[in-house]
């Protein structure tokens, strides 16, 4: 008994278990895998991939460290009696270097002058040429306005001092910007001293020593719409009066139209400069509405963005009819290396502000600065003075849109195709570009500036004037590269002879019509990047 109890206890040796059939066949699978000269191959490429990426972005990182210390290295240390400030927000210079005791002077005479602590007679003899050009009622709105000056580059700094001098007594200056070497050659006021100081303080600084009455607000920030009730407030702090008028002098397209729809929709006065850069002529500079404006690819542009806001006219603006053309300064593009390292959109100071190279002749801003300084002067005093007066032309684009939906429905009819519900890719103000900017309001066929319609210069190749290709869609083959602009006389025969009945264009018309096309046609392929 008490062996077979011994021999009833459990063994203590574990019993082997067999594999099964499908485990013995994954296991040879796996045996074949990693024995496979496939399999070590493409392992050894993997393995040799992630070594190489390894050292790579091991390098990189080295390097950077490398050169971060270097920089390090390079910059002097700094002690309590280095001049050195604290950058703000933006990245700019704070306020301005230990003044010198001739800007001690200078800032104190302004103290007191700006308090009332000054002989207005000694004010009235330095503006007495202004004032007897205005006469006293006009002189006195001038002395008593306020004007906000957005913007002060080449432009700016001159309209700025030409107020000043003038006799605006109240000045609200807004600019993100500092003085930099390149810009002295077109700034007002701004001298080696100043540059890597923000150019409000500069401004006020300079100007403060040849008219210390002036009042200022400095404002070191950029233009932004979520900003411009504080920004073009009321005059000390919303307890004054509102601007009597707003300078736009800001070079950034998406900036100077914000600033633009602020004021228009909040019913402040303002005049905007457009471009000064790649211009030579100061014949060429006159102050229009912005829909007469032409020539200009930033004005060209600014208004586009502002038609797209429902704002087409309205806004005086000083602009220039120069052309530009082979010899003359164009924007130069970034160094090719700088695209090689990418990102360029990081060179610029801001977001979205333009990196590239404006050329600008000194002598040009300067112009525009004080273009915009006398046409605020006129405006402010009630002083007679003529500008372009918009065109007023959004009937007269009206009728050309409908003819040419007209053209095209008759076209397709008589290729046979169904005009019911056709739709032309081509809006009113296409219509308002092709004819004023592109054909400067006149018939390629007789330069005639009347009853002018949009007409097609040649047949679609192919033949087929629809495009059909979505059910219930039906939309014309037509770019505004095709149309041309004639009278409405001679777009009738225009369509008879060359439209319907096949006759080319050189045919019917002389080499140089033909070559005007050609030219306000690669015109509007060229400055189609403006749009």
């Amino acid at each position: 008994m008490e062996e077979r109890r011994r021999g009833s206890k459990p063994s203590n040796r574990t019993t082997e278990r067999r594999p099964q059939p499908e485990e013995r066949n994954m296991s040879s699978w796996f045996e074949r895998q990693f024995s496979s000269h496939q399999f070590q191959l493409a392992t050894t490429a993997v393995v040799s991939g992630i070594t190489v990426a390894g050292l790579i972005y091991g390098g990189q990182a080295i390097r950077r460290r490398v050169a971060v210390e270097e920089l390090k290295a390079s910059i002097p240390p700094l002690d309590e009696e280095h001049q050195s400030q604290r950058l703000t927000d933006l990245g700019v210079a704070s306020p301005l270097p230990a003044a010198s005791r001739e800007e001690e002077r200078v800032a104190a005479i302004a103290h007191r002058a700006q308090h009332g602590d000054y002989d207005e007679d000694l004010v009235n003899e330095q503006l007495t040429r202004t004032a007897s050009f205005l006469t006293s009622p006009r002189f006195e709105k001038l002395r008593s306005s306020f004007v906000v000056v957005i913007g002060l580059g080449g432009v700016g700094s001159h309209c700025t001092a030409a107020l000043a001098r003038s006799g605006v007594s109240r000045i609200r200056l807004i600019d993100f910007d500092q003085v930099t070497l390149s810009s002295l050659n077109r700034h007002a006021v701004a001298t080696l001293a100043d540059v890597g100081t923000p150019k409000v303080l500069c401004v006020r600084k300079r100007l403060e020593a040849v008219v210390p009455w002036v009042q200022w607000e400095c404002m070191n920030e950029v233009w932004r719409e979520d900003q411009g009730e504080r920004l073009l407030a009321k005059w000390d702090n919303g307890k004054g009066e509102r601007p009597d008028y707003v300078v736009d002098a800001i070079d950034n397209i998406d900036s100077k139209v914000e600033l633009l729809k602020y004021c228009h929709k909040h019913g402040l006065k303002v005049v905007s400069s457009m471009g000064a850069g790649c211009k030579s002529d100061p014949s060429r500079i006159f102050v229009g509405d912005i829909s007469a404006s032409i020539e200009d690819p930033l004005s060209r542009t600014t208004r586009r963005k502002l038609r797209m806001l429902g704002i087409s006219e309205g806004i005086p603006v000083v602009y220039s009819t120069e052309k530009p053309g082979p010899g003359k300064a164009q924007l130069l593009p970034l160094p090719e290396e700088e695209f090689l390292k990418g990102r360029v959109n990081e060179l610029s100071v801001l977001p979205d502000f333009r990196t590239r190279i404006l050329p600008v002749l000194g002598t040009m801003p300067a112009v525009f600065g004080y273009t915009v300084a006398n046409f605020v002067i006129l405006e402010i005093t009630g002083y007679p003075h003529e500008t372009e007066a918009g065109k007023g032309r959004e009937k007269m684009y009206d009728s050309i849109l409908s003819n040419l939906q007209g053209l095209e429905e008759r076209l397709a009819r008589t290729a046979g195709q169904e005009p019911m519900g056709l739709k032309i890719p081509v809006s009113k103000e296409d219509v308002g570009y092709l004819v004023e900017e592109v054909f400067r309001s006149k018939s390629v066929v007789s330069g005639l500036p009347t009853r002018l319609v949009l007409t097609r210069w040649r047949p679609p190749k192919g033949g087929s004037w629809v495009d059909e290709r979505w059910d219930g869609q039906k939309h014309s083959k037509l770019q505004l590269e095709d149309l041309v602009c004639m009278t409405k006389e001679e777009a009738a025969t225009h369509e008879k002879e060359v439209l319907k009945a096949g006759k080319p264009p050189e045919v019917m018309y002389d080499v140089d019509v033909v070559q005007l096309v050609e030219r306000r046609r690669q015109e509007e392929l060229h400055y189609r990047n403006y749009r």
